[in-house]
């Protein structure tokens, strides 16, 4: 089969996340031919169905041919998937796809990873690398095979982690990141230069989901940990303690910069001490402090942790949970 002069790309993805790809190869003259993506969806307070990111996107772009199945494995989907006999699939935070769909693409089907793969495989790269104190991560464009995220790398592109930097913001600016390694791995495979690699499953760590049911905060861990794990939940699904009186708080930011004098202060305080400074707030760990910034109580709006105590009843010796 020959190549077709306008190469025939079908783009897979549903949030935000995989619009800024779909820009970007839009961008740069590689318009998919169709879209695939989820279902509408009852969503918000009121239920009302509505699309999805990336639906709202392809229409803006004038892009109607949209499928949307319940399933990558109807038979039906999968015919109408040939039809557009797709030179390549290109696959940003949808869903795992079966051989039957992968293998349509002439030139391959490719998938956008937000880690340095081998590294932090799964659902939740970011989450977790952030939440592992990594000071680098980055994305990986990888050739799709069964086994989830083990196909050959074609690319990667790093990216620092800064310190105090929160999972939705490395989201943010890896998405900017990304979107560029999709278009260079389009050109790539177009152009007959890509030259895969294989992982070393030997270097591989896992990123599995981040469930509400893990994310109350342990006090008594290392500072660094406690600030860790804060940071890698925000702002979803977020990292949570208990006040003196019951009320849950997410703790949405927190720092552990100029920490010295407060390292010697808080050394001996038991677990979830809370000491207060002004308007600002410590709270005792095993080894030394760490700073909250920002904080929501349960039904209210996220606020800088000054504006937080000017009506909070918390007072320096409380303990939280």
């Amino acid at each position: 089969m020959t190549a077709h002069p306008q190469p025939h790309i079908v783009f897979m993805g549903t949030p935000e996340f995989a619009v800024a790809s779909l820009d970007a190869l839009i961008e740069a003259d590689l318009t998919p031919v169709a879209v695939v993506t989820a279902p509408d969806k009852a969503r918000g307070r009121g239920q009302a169905v509505s699309a999805c990111a990336m639906k709202t996107a392809a229409l803006g772009h004038g892009i109607t041919h949209i499928m949307q199945p319940e399933s990558v494995r109807d038979p039906d989907f999968v015919r109408d998937l040939a039809a557009y006999d797709p030179d390549i699939i290109v696959v940003v935070a949808f869903r795992i796809l079966p051989p039957e769909v992968y293998g349509l693409a002439r030139l391959g089907a490719f998938n956008l990873h937000g880690s340095l793969l081998p590294a932090y495989r799964g659902a939740a790269p970011i989450h977790r690398a952030v939440m592992a104190g990594e000071t680098e991560t980055g994305v990986t464009t990888f050739f799709l095979q069964e086994k989830v995220d083990t196909g050959q790398i074609i690319l990667q592109r790093s990216m620092p982690i800064g310190p105090d930097e929160t999972t939705g913001e490395v989201h943010d600016r890896m998405m900017v990141l990304g979107a560029r390694a999709v278009v260079d791995t389009v050109r790539l495979i177009l152009e007959g230069c890509a030259d895969p690699v294989a992982q070393d499953d030997a270097q591989a760590s896992p990123a599995p989901k981040v469930h509400k049911s893990e994310s109350r905060i342990d006090w008594a861990q290392p500072a660094d940990v406690v600030h860790n794990f804060i940071r890698g939940l925000s702002p979803a699904p977020g990292a949570w303690t208990l006040d003196p009186s019951g009320t849950r708080l997410t703790i949405c930011r927190t720092t552990r910069s100029g920490m010295h004098d407060m390292d010697h202060e808080l050394r001996d305080r038991d677990a979830g001490t809370i000491v207060r400074h002004g308007d600002r707030l410590f709270v005792a760990c095993k080894d030394g402090p760490v700073e909250i910034l920002e904080l929501q109580q349960a039904g209210r709006r996220r606020l800088p942790v000054s504006t937080f105590l000017h009506g909070s009843d918390l007072q320096a010796g409380d303990c939280l949970e």
